[in-house]
This record gives structure tokens, C-alpha cells and sequence, in this order.
């Protein structure tokens, strides 16, 4: 299941499918012909559930930050596992189950301590750049290997009213 963004009215399936790819994936799938679009891998991009891997041969990462079998995840589902990860960017936010999506620096200081008490808080990155290479493990999906790194990117159903309040977080 998958919100659709409203701002891309559908009636057939491959139209959902469509509209649930991120622009940069819309562009750079434009040369390829539309019976290998909807597959889980072409020679544009990987999918696994609802990430896209885009090749980025021309990514420099600073190696002492490429975090071992590091987590991905949009606000509170199951995580996608990738055996290396490099982030940069994002916006730090305040973490717990009662806050799935994260509080920002100035909300989460806006709270009572009491209030601040009932969870156990985690600090992650909203948003950021992400790069992964190698295995990505997922309960639910097929293992996938990439090989070089590539960048992550999540479907577009964040954007449909239905699923407003979801985040990627990591």
C-alpha cells in the first residue's frame, strides 16, 4: 500500500507506479523504454519496497564516516539495513515513539522535562544526503548488492495528504 500525491491524479496502475518515482528517477528512466520502468531494477536505478538506489559513480565520501550495517527508515516502519552507508546534511531531530518523525532541536526543548521523560529520545538526521554501497537487507524484500555507491532515495508517497507526517529518517 502507498499514498499516491494528489498533485498526480491517477487511474492505472502503471500511472501510481509512475508517480510514486522521485523526479531524478523520472528523469534519468526518460531514455528507457516504459516496459522496463516498473521493474525493480533497470539500468537507471534498484528499488527495494519503497527506496530507489541511483548509481553515483562521482560521490567522494570521507571514509571514516561510512558507518558498518547501518539502518534506513521512514517514521517508525521496519528498517532497511545497508551494509555501508554515508550521510551528510539533513536536519538533527529528537526521536522516540511518541515522536516517530522527530521533534526538532526547538520543539523538543519546548517540552517539560515530565513530557521529555516518558521516552527514550534518539538524535537522527531528517532529510539527509544519503549514499549506500553493498548489501541492503530488508525482512520483507530480496536482498539487493550494489555495487559502487549509490544514492538513496525514497518514493514520493511522503507528499500524499494520507501519509503527510511521514519522514525518512536516519
Amino acid at each position: 500500500m502507498a499514498g499516491i500525491p494528489e498533485s498526480t491524479p491517477v487511474s492505472r496502475v502503471r500511472d501510481a507506479k509512475q508517480a510514486l518515482k522521485p523526479d531524478l528517477v523520472q528523469s534519468i528512466e526518460s531514455g528507457i523504454r516504459t516496459k522496463y520502468r516498473d521493474r525493480r531494477s533497470n539500468t537507471a536505478r534498484i528499488r527495494q519496497g519503497e527506496w530507489f538506489f541511483v548509481p553515483a559513480p562521482q560521490v567522494r565520501v570521507e571514509l571514516l564516516l561510512v558507518l558498518r550495517n547501518e539502518p534506513i527508515a521512514r517514521g517508525g516502519g521496519k528498517p532497511h539495513v545497508c551494509e555501508e552507508l554515508y550521510r551528510f546534511g539533513g536536519e538533527t531531530v529528537y526521536v522516540s515513539p511518541g515522536a516517530p518523525n522527530g521533534l526538532t532541536g526547538e520543539q523538543y526543548r519546548a517540552l517539560s522535562e515530565g513530557e521529555r521523560s516518558l521516552w527514550n529520545w534518539r538524535v537522527m538526521r531528517r532529510n539527509p544526503k544519503v549514499y549506500v554501497r553493498g548489501r541492503v537487507r530488508h525482512h520483507d524484500h530480496k536482498t539487493v548488492v550494489l555495487d559502487g555507491w549509490h544514492e538513496v532515495l525514497s518514493n514520493t508517497e511522503n507528499l500524499s495528504h494520507a501519509m503527510r507526517n511521514v519522514a525518512f529518517l536516519d
